[in-house]
């Protein structure tokens, strides 16, 4: 099994893949030779329906099969979602095969389309070893990133939650820091304005601009938190949360989507309109390993990850050659 990097897209920079030139029905067409089977992940929204469609018939009309992954359901860079759900209605009764991830998305693309989804865990996002620390601190270390303040992150409720749930915890004499990371460049400024000033409520809550941070540096500071907040609007599946199984973080986060399910028993359910759910969930870490002392549990995890991740990669081939027999049948 062999696959293809992305096509470059004229005049972006090297590293952009959107919108997604292999989901053309020219770059379908032109490059039939060239791949065998087309396997969806992301950047719908780049099209309208009728491209979208164009691009399926034209892969059907070379011969080339399509498999498309539903990670999202609902599409977390978008407010009104209806033209998402237009896509959603071309893609997924064409596809030749489809896959998810939870057996709750598996349940709601059955109960919206009647058509079956293969389940298939979503593999590690940890490409290395990255050393756990900073535990020494007394204080339970929080993370929250709001990013760029894209759609579906609800950072005002969120630094709201986050100063009520620290005023609640060191009243408690539970010590706690929430470490609140912000990209320097955001979509709405007065938004982040607004969040800045609300962290100066309380002295337990910092928020820090950043530039766009890379993976390594993203891996780094959840290695060094003991919990992680996730504050959505709306979604369906996280990275995120894969990232932090990997990195032996917990993870807080709103009742959206299948979330939950990825990893279920290291995740708990907020309100972010009720500040005691956050501290509650803050609470529950006491008993759970510190940074410093997460080194045992990340290696389990890498290991088993490792094999989840080849049993997945070898689950992907089946799919794709049943997929090519079919077609040549």
């Amino acid at each position: 099994m062999h696959v293809l990097p992305d096509p470059p897209v004229p005049g972006a920079p090297a590293d952009q893949w959107w919108p997604p030139v292999a989901l053309t029905a020219e770059w379908l067409v032109a490059h039939e030779a060239d791949y065998d089977v087309l396997h969806v992940h992301f950047g719908l929204e780049s099209f309208s329906p009728d491209e979208l469609q164009g691009a399926l018939d034209a892969a059907r009309r070379v011969g080339r099969p399509v498999v498309y992954t539903v990670h999202d359901l609902e599409n977390p860079q978008l407010v009104d979602q209806q033209p998402y759900r237009a896509l959603l209605d071309v893609i997924v009764p064409a596809a030749d095969r489809l896959l998810t991830l939870t057996e709750g998305a598996s349940a709601e693309i059955r109960q919206r389309w009647g058509r079956e989804s293969q389940v298939l865990a979503h593999p590690t996002l940890l490409e290395r070893v990255v050393a756990t620390g900073r535990g020494d601190a007394e204080a339970i270390r929080v993370g929250i990133h709001l990013r760029d303040l894209r759609p579906n992150i609800a950072a005002e409720h969120a630094i709201h939650a986050a100063v009520g749930a620290a005023a609640l915890l060191v009243e408690a004499g539970i010590p706690v820091q929430f470490d609140v990371l912000m990209n320097e460049r955001v979509r709405d400024e007065e938004a982040a304005a607004r969040v800045l000033a609300t962290a100066e409520r309380h002295p337990a809550v910092r928020v820090r601009r950043t530039p766009h941070l890379t993976d390594a540096e993203i891996e780094e500071w959840l290695g060094g938190i003991d919990l992680f907040v996730l504050p959505y609007h709306h979604g369906t599946h996280s990275g995120w949360v894969e990232l932090c199984y990997d990195l032996g973080v917990r993870v807080a986060g709103t009742d959206v989507g299948h979330i939950g399910a990825q990893h279920p028993d290291d995740f708990t359910a907020i309100d972010l309109d009720d500040a005691q759910t956050l501290a509650d969930a803050v609470q529950l870490t006491a008993g759970t390993p510190r940074p410093s002392e997460r080194a045992g549990v990340v290696e389990e995890r890498r290991n088993a990850r490792a094999a989840e991740r080849e049993a997945v990669r070898a689950a992907h081939a089946d799919v794709y050659a049943a997929v090519c027999a079919e077609v040549r049948a």
